[in-house]
């Protein structure tokens, strides 16, 4: 059984610029945050989740 996936948006919490798109499960209850590098800030920066 295949599972329900929608596309979601990493922004940094310091620029607040779009940097990366991932997929997360449609019925997860929980908010997506990972280190990655953000080109603008040039530095690596926790990154949220947004709605595309």
């Amino acid at each position: 059984m295949k599972t329900k996936e929608r596309y979601v948006f990493l922004e940094c919490t310091v620029c607040k610029e779009r940097n990366y798109t991932t997929h997360k499960r449609l019925k997860a209850a929980y908010k997506l945050e990972k280190k990655k590098h953000c080109r603008r800030c040039r530095t690596h920066t926790s990154h949220r989740e947004k709605k595309l």
